[in-house]
């Protein structure tokens, strides 16, 4: 096998620093302690925490208050998947990607949308 055959594509980096941060941001952020009082000033964070990683270029994150306030027992609860929509974007040379986090089948599924050259 040459080297052509094993060298990453630079979609391919791009998706992986995609991934990376999707694994910092769920596994930074799970567990957080949320409310409705605190939900946007938490999304923003988030998103303010994660463009800071080198290629990332847009992080959206949107609570979900209403899952929230269901799930709410003691004026709290704590951050899962299951209260998030994500979206995040990131350009690695010349290359973007749009990925995205929503609850599919009771997990929180974490996928590449769109590769733009």
């Amino acid at each position: 096998m040459d080297d052509a055959d094993t060298t990453p594509t630079i979609g391919e980096r791009a998706c992986f620093e995609a991934g990376v941060k999707f694994g910092t941001l769920y596994h930074q952020f799970a567990g957080t302690p949320v409310s409705p009082d605190n939900a946007a000033s938490l999304e923003r964070a988030i998103e303010e925490s994660i463009e800071n990683q080198p290629h990332c270029v847009d992080v959206s994150v949107d609570i979900l208050e209403d899952r929230l306030d269901a799930a709410i027992d003691h004026g709290y609860t704590e951050l899962t998947g299951e209260f998030m929509e994500v979206e995040i974007v990131v350009d690695y040379e010349g290359t973007e990607v749009v990925t995205s986090m929503a609850m599919e089948e009771g997990y929180p599924l974490m996928r590449v949308e769109e590769v733009r050259r």
